[in-house]
Parts: structure tokens; C-alpha cells; sequence
């Protein structure tokens, strides 16, 4: 994790200095996590390619600004998050009739899978496992979904999310709490 940011560090304080093939190595480097960030928020898998096109544009015009406080994707998500909130933001002030709603926007695309079983009654199982977990999610609020997400799928520590969200570590270590603790009892409802 060290050499990543001081990788970063390196291609950021490269932008900075007018090098803009280092920018597209960072654009290279973390495009994949973030359209799947996007996508959790924006089914259309077209709308969240201009939403991350949209969030590159932005941390580039703002590089020039950024300190390093925190590692560069860590801020790069935050932009990404801020950047697909704003755009269904939008949708939701001018909808049209076949657009998705809120709702549906904000599910991500691929359910939780568990380790398969090869048997027949093991696969229905794991999906309705993971239509469970995914039904689930969507009942989260924004928040304790977003830090869920960021910890279980993204795999960012208590301190990154808390630099995403822009809270105390103990608020993101509450509010994951408390969605395992919700996600807990929809799974308990299945068996």
C-alpha cells in the first residue's frame, strides 16, 4: 500500500509539473475501480463511463490543488462518489418517463456471490443468497451503503473511507456496523 502511494505521489507531483502522460497512467491505473464505484450508484454502464470521464475531468482541473493529505485514489473516490451523487441528482430534477429511479440507480450490477456449491440446491441457495444480499443493500441508506460497499467490496481501510465520506473513523466504524448488523438479519430471514 506504501509503494502505491508513493507511486501516486510521484504521478501526481508530475501532473503538477505540466506532465500530462502521468495523468494518463493514474486515468489507466484506476479507470476499472473506478467505473465499478460509478456503477454502484449508475446502472447504465454508458452513464457511468461519461460519470468517470466526468470525475477525471474534475480531479485533473483540481490536481493542481491537491496537497496529498490523503493517497490520491482515496481523494479520487471521494470526487468519483461526489461526481455520480450529482449526476442522479440531476436526472432526479428533470426525469423522463424511461429512466431508472433512485432506487435502481443506485443498485450495483453484479449481486454478492458466496463460494459456490456445484450441486443444484447449493446454486439456488448462493442466488437467493445473493438476491437476499443484494435486495438488502438497496435498503441501506446512502450512507451506511456507501461505507458497506467501500469496505467490503473495495477493500479501503476504516481511515480511506473516512477520508471518502469526509467523517470521523468512528462514524464510518458505526455506520459499517451497523449495516453488517442489518445485513445480518435480512441473511438470518432465509434460513
Amino acid at each position: 500500500m506504501a509503494t502505491v502511494r508513493v507511486d501516486d505521489q510521484e504521478l501526481v507531483h508530475r501532473v503538477q509539473q505540466g506532465d500530462r502522460s502521468a495523468f494518463d497512467r493514474l486515468v489507466h491505473k484506476y479507470q476499472g475501480k473506478l467505473l465499478q464505484l460509478i456503477g454502484r450508484y449508475i446502472k447504465d454502464p454508458h452513464e457511468s463511463w461519461d460519470v468517470a470521464q466526468e470525475a477525471f475531468v474534475k480531479a485533473y482541473l483540481a490536481l493542481p490543488r491537491f496537497r496529498g493529505d490523503s493517497a490520491f485514489y482515496t481523494w479520487l473516490y471521494r470526487i468519483a462518489i461526489n461526481t455520480a451523487k450529482n449526476h442522479l441528482a440531476m436526472r432526479l430534477r428533470r426525469p423522463s418517463e424511461d429512466e431508472l429511479d433512485v432506487e435502481e440507480a443506485e443498485q450495483f450490477e453484479s449481486a454478492v456471490r458466496l463460494k459456490d456449491q456445484e450441486t443444484p440446491e447449493g446454486l439456488a441457495l448462493t442466488d437467493e443468497l445473493a438476491v437476499t444480499i443484494q435486495q438488502a443493500l438497496e435498503k441501506l441508506p446512502g450512507e451506511l451503503r456507501t461505507a458497506i460497499q467501500l469496505r467490503e467490496f473495495d477493500g479501503l481501510s476504516y481511515d480511506e473511507i473516512a477520508q471518502v465520506m469526509q467523517c470521523p473513523v468512528g462514524t464510518v466504524r458505526s455506520r459499517i456496523f451497523r449495516a453488517r448488523e442489518f445485513l445480518d438479519k435480512q441473511i438470518e430471514y432465509l434460513h
